[in-house]
């Protein structure tokens, strides 16, 4: 007798779209899982370094003068360095900005174009801070480590330019890897504020500015800081010379209020103790109202506050330029650079106080090396 065969089950066929469905949702999972992750990866590597903490002074034990001489003239230069990427080429992708005819303008890049570039930038910042020879330099943006600089120790190129000077450098900038913009990220961050002085620095300490620490804003904004560096002068006072570095991307100004609070507050008890006052850097507001003073096509873009003068406190004022309508020493990031057509603005520079004599030039590097031009400030303290 034949045998009957019991029938086999028919396999139920996987719809396509049920498939294409489990496909997107597996992705969607991986995705959800690798930015999780990352935040995670984010929020273990983030700090916030205290404030009022100490800095290292470097450099040979006894600087080429032990104390500042009153009524003796003296140099400093202050030079933000765009961490050697910004030759005349390079935009940055977090600058905007917009034309005179309302064309919008995005700056490109989130790294260096190569590490010979931040080599030569370098290179070219310190050929220019040797020929101005100045007693005291405070630099910003001077990275140490960072992938956007190809891991080239800009402090370290700095220091050794200027082997018989002290220093203090304060960092301002450390972050895990930042994967943004995607096409060049950012990477991870090591960079500072760097002070070199030819005459003995006795203390330094680091000040912590009030930055926007809300999510995600705090993985990515740089934690923001001023240093301070005391120099004893021949009276028996100080010489009190600040390093800072402002917010720029602060949208309605509320943490640069906050920032200039504490800056102008510490310089008004410095001078109250007797002390002379040298605050110098990159301000990120326009000075001696330099917001729209160039001719340029571009409209002044919004990170771009104004540094007015009833903002300086008593006993205070801001040194103006002795060239400032010829020469501005910063430049619009969101295009490459072209004389006349980027933005410009002066928002490097100093401020002292009543007891210090002082003039300044804006140095017209031609923003070769960095998106600043350097300043050179002449002063003496007068007593």
């Amino acid at each position: 007798m034949a045998k009957h065969m019991a029938p086999q089950p028919k396999k139920k066929r996987t719809s396509p779209i049920k498939t294409i469905l489990k496909l997107v949702l597996a992705v969607l999972l991986v995705a959800v899982a690798t930015v999780g992750a990352y935040v995670a990866y984010l929020s273990i590597t983030y700090y916030r370094i205290d404030d009022g903490v100490a800095l290292e002074v470097t450099g040979p034990a006894t600087a080429e003068a032990p104390q500042v001489e009153v009524g003796q003239p003296y140099t400093a230069a202050t030079y933000n360095i765009g961490f050697g990427a910004y030759v005349p080429e390079f935009s940055f992708f977090m600058e905007t900005g917009v034309m005179a005819d309302g064309t919008e303008t995005r700056g490109a890049s989130g790294t260096a174009a190569s590490e010979d570039i931040v080599r030569y930038s370098t290179d070219g910042v310190i050929a220019t801070l040797r020929q101005l020879d100045p007693d005291f330099i405070i630099a910003q943006e001077v990275d140490v480590d960072s992938t956007r600089s190809y891991h080239v120790d800009q402090s370290a190129s700095l220091m050794g330019a200027f082997p018989a000077y002290q220093a203090v450098f304060a960092s301002n900038f450390h972050s895990g890897f930042l994967a943004y913009p995607f096409h060049d990220m950012h990477g991870s961050v090591q960079s500072g504020l760097l002070t070199l002085s030819s005459v003995q620095i006795t203390s330094a300490m680091r000040r912590s500015y009030p930055i926007d620490e809300s999510f995600p804003r705090r993985f990515f904004d740089l934690d923001r800081c001023f240093s301070v560096a005391r120099i004893p002068t021949s009276d028996g006072h100080e010489l009190v010379l600040v390093n800072t570095h402002m917010s720029a991307y602060d949208e309605g100004g509320v943490y640069r209020a906050q920032q200039l609070d504490l800056m102008l507050g510490f310089l008004s008890a410095e001078r109250a103790a007797g002390n002379y006052v040298i605050a110098g850097g990159d301000w990120n507001h326009a000075l001696a109202g330099s917001r729209e003073l160039y001719p340029s096509a571009a409209a002044a873009p919004d990170w771009v506050a104004t540094f007015d003068d009833d903002l300086v406190p008593e006993g205070f004022s801001v040194v103006r330029a002795e060239n400032l309508e010829d020469v501005a020493t910063c430049r619009g990031s969101d295009m490459p650079y072209e004389q006349g057509v980027s933005y410009e603005v002066t928002v490097d520079g100093f401020i002292v106080s009543d007891n210090v004599s002082a003039t300044a030039v804006n140095i017209d590097a031609g923003f070769a090396y960095s998106n600043h031009n350097p300043v050179l400030l002449t002063f003496e303290l007068i007593g």
